[in-house]
């Protein structure tokens, strides 16, 4: 299909069958045991990240720092000993959902994601805007304006993630209104 526009979504390139249940699916799906309780599961357009729970440590450890070390080192562990397993699910999931799918691990106060996919996105920018990005790639804050772009990005959603979550309930009471709105086809 060509571009649309996708019940008050945006516009984009192709249909994505729905993840609604994603999360169920993920959750009945894992083997048991992986996660202390059900995972995050975050979807988008293009992609879908699954991050659980690991068991806490349950040895001491002087520092934080050697704390840190002790989870990441753990982190690490889970990423390669679940590796064929996740594989397989990500196949299955991404065959189901039309998406890339990525993992990730929280233990404590460290969270690693595992390959996580990074999309292209198009804008036109005007001058102003392009001497913003310009400036941070000047100034070695960013590599590029693209790696601009994405960092400015990133500080907005840090800045205003209150705001972007009462958004984003706004837009799903829309979407449920829209759905039990009157049928005039």
């Amino acid at each position: 299909m060509g571009r649309g526009w996708r019940g008050g979504r945006g516009w984009q390139q192709a249909e994505v069958p729905p993840a609604d249940d994603a999360a169920a699916w993920f959750g009945g799906r894992l083997p048991d045991g992986w996660f202390t309780g059900a995972p995050e599961v975050t979807v988008d357009r293009e992609e879908i990240i699954v991050v659980g729970e690991l068991p806490p440590l349950t040895e001491e450890h002087a520092d934080d720092a050697a704390r840190a070390a002790a989870e990441e080192g753990r982190i690490s562990r889970y990423r390669e000993e679940t590796r064929d397993e996740r594989i397989e699910i990500a196949r299955q999931a991404e065959h189901r959902y039309q998406r890339k799918v990525a993992w990730g691990a929280r233990l404590g106060g460290t969270t690693a994601l595992f390959t996580t996919h990074s999309a292209p996105v198009m804008t036109r920018l005007r001058q102003p805007e392009r001497l913003v990005l310009d400036t941070l790639v000047d100034a070695g804050v960013a590599r590029s304006r693209s790696d601009a772009l994405a960092w400015a990005v990133r500080l907005v959603g840090q800045h205003a993630d209150s705001w972007l979550g009462e958004l984003r309930e706004a837009m799903t009471k829309v979407d449920d209104l829209r759905s039990k709105g009157p049928d005039l086809g």
